[in-house]
């Protein structure tokens, strides 16, 4: 990808600065771990360094976990009990230009969740949120900002029916997943924009067996069978258009996708043992890597922002160069786990939190912290049940009395 590095963009937040005030009390690092149990309906806060625990969280079943780039709550989706709650991370986040104050309290589950039949995917935009439900085919959308002040009041926007679906928010736009007509259960066959009306606005977008989608800069991205469905914002509404797979690609797709950080591009699975590292700008958009093994869990550094990291099924976390396209470093890190077997049993998940990798070892109760420069085994943290999904919240700034 030697144009990678020319598609620069400016990054949501700065969580470090070179100036120190000289009215500064002192610069600080600090970071916080939120990991979901799989079995129990239970969210545990650590925080790295004294790796202690911060707080711990009882909810209604097991969660999925999301944050934002506020970094001012984790998002537990559960599925099985019909609501989205918020955690306050307990981190703020201050930009002052030429330096960020850092303010660090407990945190705390809050009162105010979102219900609904059977959430799947939370997309958060510009502090715009939308989550969408299975189960009755509806978008929910809201504010962060409202959200954390105690009013989870949304708007809602119904689809023709239920299905696995997806809503993103985009200005005053909404787009949202149309179901198959023929088979509502099966993947959906496309896009529609819907205005601040709530009605849609011209013609379905198509994108069959639609599923995984991320943002990198001004774009959204959603996976599709032909290709990505590339989202941009403009005066008159959203723009949409279809990236193809090239045709010498062998036969697959991607169905989950991350976005870069200052570089435009994206990391997506494609196949069993590949990923895919996707820049609409090169010649050829789409590169593959192979994999040793079969692919468990992948994550983007958003400070060392050409790496990325992919765990795989033999128990080895990788160090991939985004713009070379080559894994440059392994660790073999924990027992084998088998991509055999039921998508949802229990297998490693990645995070970055700083200078450290955090990938979750369910089976063997732990959390294990490598270092991202020398890419060694730091330290581990013993963690009760079965440690699963897992966010990492922080950064840098100066602290004051």
């Amino acid at each position: 990808m030697p144009r990678l590095l020319h598609h620069l963009i400016l990054p949501a937040m700065a969580l470090s600065f070179c100036a120190t005030p000289a009215w500064a009390e002192e610069e600080a690092t600090f970071w916080r771990l939120f990991v979901a149990d799989h079995a129990k309906p239970l969210v545990t806060a650590i925080d790295l360094g004294t790796d202690q625990i911060a707080g711990s969280f009882e909810l209604g079943s097991p969660a999925s976990l999301y944050t934002t780039p506020s970094k001012a709550a984790v998002y537990a989706v559960q599925g099985e009990a019909d609501r989205v709650s918020a955690i306050a991370s307990g981190i703020a986040l201050g930009d002052h230009g030429d330096h960020a104050d850092l303010d660090v309290s407990a945190p705390k589950l809050l009162d105010a969740a979102v219900a609904g039949d059977k959430p799947v995917h939370f997309v958060e935009h510009h502090g715009d949120i939308a989550l969408f439900f299975d189960g009755e085919g509806v978008a929910r959308l809201l504010s962060e900002t409202d959200w954390l002040a105690g009013n989870a009041a949304t708007r809602d926007l119904k689809v023709a029916a239920p299905h696995h679906g997806v809503a993103a928010p985009l200005g005053e736009y909404t787009l949202i997943s149309r179901p198959s007509a023929e088979d509502p259960k099966a993947l959906p066959v496309g896009i529609d924009v819907y205005g601040a009306d709530g009605a849609t606005i011209g013609d379905l977008h198509a994108c069959p067996d639609l599923h995984g989608e991320a943002s990198s800069g001004d774009t959204l991205a959603i996976a599709c069978a032909a290709g990505l469905l590339l989202v941009k914002a403009a005066k008159d509404g959203p723009q949409l258009q279809l990236l193809p797979y090239s045709a010498s690609l062998p036969e697959g797709k991607a169905t989950t996708l991350l976005g870069g950080v200052a570089m435009q591009y994206w990391l997506g699975n494609y196949g069993a043992d590949r990923v895919a590292i996707i820049d609409p700008s090169a010649a050829e958009p789409f590169r593959l890597v192979d994999l040793p093994s079969r692919r468990v869990h992948f994550a983007i550094d958003p400070e060392r922002v050409k790496y990325a990291y992919v765990f795989t099924e033999d128990g080895a976390l990788h160090r991939l160069d985004v713009v070379s396209g080559a894994i440059d470093k392994t660790l073999q890190l924990t027992e084998p786990y088998s991509m055999d077997g039921e998508w949802s049993l229990p297998r490693p998940r990645l995070a970055v939190a700083g200078d450290h990798i955090a990938v979750t070892d369910p089976l063997a109760g732990a959390i294990h912290l490598v270092d991202a420069e020398s890419f060694a085994l730091a330290r581990d943290i013993a963690v009760a049940g079965a440690p699963y999904n897992i966010v990492a919240v922080g950064g840098s700034g100066h602290t004051h009395e």
